[in-house]
């Protein structure tokens, strides 16, 4: 017996319902409204604790949402589009063999990494 995924994501929102739609509409990521299941690509899952005084993600928040995504360029030129804040930092794509990353911030202020694994670059 053994876990074989990650069932779920749920954390607190001001507007739940903005929020969902917001992630649904620059991210792709959940469901429509009156739907629960976002049915999803297979593919690897990082599952990472963090020391309490991380420097990766800001000290105010608990989490950082990692997304997958299979065309990070294109992604960053329509979040830009979108009017959504982009950050890259050369030092995290030190590992060429890992992949890609950039990170964007929700409404909220959560963040959100998005990584284009070496995979599928």
């Amino acid at each position: 017996m053994a876990v074989t995924g990650i069932g779920g994501f749920f954390f607190r929102a001001k507007d739940p319902k903005a929020l969902a739609a917001w992630y649904l509409e620059h991210l792709g990521v959940g469901a429509p409204e009156g739907q629960f299941v976002w049915d999803q690509q297979a593919g690897p899952t990082v599952f990472a604790p963090f020391k309490a005084d991380t420097d990766y993600f800001a000290a105010d928040k608990a989490f950082m949402l990692n997304l997958r995504v299979d065309d990070l360029e294109g992604l960053k030129a329509s979040l830009a589009a979108a009017g959504i804040e982009v950050i890259t930092k050369p030092e995290w794509d030190t590992m060429p063999e890992v992949g890609q990353f950039a990170r964007i911030h929700d409404p909220e202020g959560n963040p959100i990494e998005l990584w284009q694994p070496a995979s599928q670059a």
